[in-house]
């Protein structure tokens, strides 16, 4: 890393646990009992690198394979440890992680013990799979990776053994890490899992277990060679994780995708919960260090909470979150405790979406990666930050509809310095550099070829605008959490 600012100027981070299998974790206050992690044997830690190698090394996660038929079968053979616990379900194209943490959050509030799957992860796999909150530890994923692995292998030898050429394919990445999840869940046990799809619904790997309550967040166009390249199309993806019987609690979207829901919700008996209905957000107002909103529940009004996390968008996703679990705890008709909901909701936190990781200057990372996911930022940062001067960092991923996100970042970024993160879907710099020049022109643009070189000249020229001057680091998850790394902020 180079520069000056990266010296000395940590962001310390309240309540959160690092994931350096070496690290000692800091004791939480507000929740009784917990105490800090003792260090990882070395040769645990060494033969958890070797597992997560192994598992990187099978298709990647932005490539999967349109069938459950793989992970059904280990499941089965396992005992289907899927049905073990009851299930909250949640898609949509952005807003998922978010709405899945704030579910998670209150639920563990209720004193339920939880288990959390969300994906991608920032820096360390176990991200993907937490427990009562806190990343999976390191001995408990390779024991679920060793009871797993006999299962995926025989299913790999299965498929490779098909006489259809097409089906002789290893379980993909994703595959394989929704079984863990699985496992894991069935083996702690959790009281509930709170589990995000990776991609659309009807074929992720994670609809082999049924949601007794489905969360929809707004729909949108994004992942068009997997899902479709209209909101209809994407929608009936994204339906399919509503199934027989279940609550689907269902954030606003275009009518194309409402009608798709509706249909869905019909075809399986589901009940449909919808925001602007039923559920919605009553009032908000900016507060320092979040917001305060009023919020229509399924059995209720709640007033005045707190809700750490910027921008209207968020708001929103704690609408749908409240529902989510009063759909869970109650079917609809039970009233959240004050205590409990306040509680909740003040502690969530959502890494990487809208995060200050850095003071002076100040650094915003965003996983925003779509135009739907940049629209929502700039109106988030448009009315909670009033910086004099903001310097983007910009690093986007080939498949992305990158000139509408750049049309939207242009009003209110000063500058903007365009670089690549070490992902090999990047877009080249110098290729990123020209598109940004069509609209914020030559002399508003730096190309830096190298993110941590990018970094510094990002804070470098956020600094000419004096003590309000910031970076704002967005185009991709990739690009969040590598800035995160390179500010030594790895926790989630």
């Amino acid at each position: 890393m180079s520069g000056e600012f990266f010296e000395g100027n940590e962001l310390p981070l309240d309540n959160e646990l690092p994931l350096d299998p070496g690290a000692a974790a800091p004791e939480r206050p507000g929740r009784p009992g917990r105490q800090a992690a003792a260090p990882v044997d070395p040769a645990l830690a060494a033969r958890y690198a070797e597992v997560v190698e192994e598992i990187l090394a099978r298709t990647p996660e932005h490539m999967p394979e349109p069938t459950l038929h793989r992970v059904r079968r280990v499941m089965a053979l396992m005992g289907d440890p899927q049905r073990a616990f009851p299930m909250i379900h949640l898609t949509g194209t952005n807003g998922k992680t978010s709405t899945t943490r704030m579910v998670e959050r209150i639920l563990r509030e209720m004193g339920l013990r939880t288990g959390r799957f969300t994906s991608p992860h920032l820096h360390d796999m176990r991200e993907r799979i937490s427990l009562d909150g806190e990343p999976i530890g390191i001995e408990a994923f390779l024991a679920a990776y060793d009871d797993v692995m006999p299962f995926v292998e025989m299913v790999d030898g299965e498929s490779l053994a098909h006489e259809d050429e097409r089906r002789r394919v290893r379980m993909t990445y994703f595959e394989v890490v929704v079984c863990l999840a699985f496992a894991a869940f069935a083996d702690s046990p959790v009281d509930v899992a709170v589990v995000e799809v990776g991609l659309g619904g009807v074929w992720d790997a994670t609809s082999v277990a049924d949601g007794t309550v489905a969360v929809v967040t707004p729909i949108s166009i994004d992942h068009t060679r997997l899902l479709g390249s209209t909101v209809e199309e994407i929608a009936t993806e994204k339906a399919g994780i509503i199934k027989e019987g279940a609550i689907a609690i269902v954030g606003v979207q275009e009518a194309e995708a409402m009608a798709v829901l509706v249909e869905r919700c019909d075809e399986v008996g589901a009940r449909l919960e919808a925001e602007g209905v039923t559920i919605g957000v009553l009032s908000r107002e900016v507060a320092v260090g979040g917001q305060q909103i009023s919020v229509r529940g399924l059995a209720g009004d709640y007033t005045d909470l707190f809700l750490p996390l910027f921008g209207e968008h968020q708001a929103h996703n704690a609408a749908l979150a409240i529902a989510a679990v009063e759909a869970f705890v109650g079917g609809g008709e039970q009233h959240i405790t004050d205590e409990v909901l306040r509680g909740g909701l003040a502690g969530a936190t959502s890494p990487g979406r809208l995060e200050i990781v850095r003071r002076s200057p100040t650094v915003i990372v965003d996983a925003a990666h779509n135009p739907a996911g940049v629209e929502a930022l700039v109106e988030a940062v448009r009315e909670s930050f009033t910086f004099t001067r903001l310097v983007g960092l910009l690093a986007v991923l080939e498949d992305k509809d990158v000139e509408p996100m750049i049309r939207s970042l242009e009003p209110i970024l000063d500058h903007v310095v365009v670089s690549r993160t070490t992902s090999p879907r990047a877009i080249r710099p110098a290729r990123l550099g020209e598109l940004v020049a069509e609209y914020f022109g030559e002399d508003r643009v730096t190309v830096v070829d190298a993110l941590p070189d990018a970094l510094d000249v990002a804070a470098g020229l956020a600094d000419e605008g004096g003590v309000a001057g910031a970076v704002l680091a967005t185009g991709s998850v990739t690009t969040a959490a590598e800035v995160r790394e390179l500010l030594g902020v790895t926790t989630t």
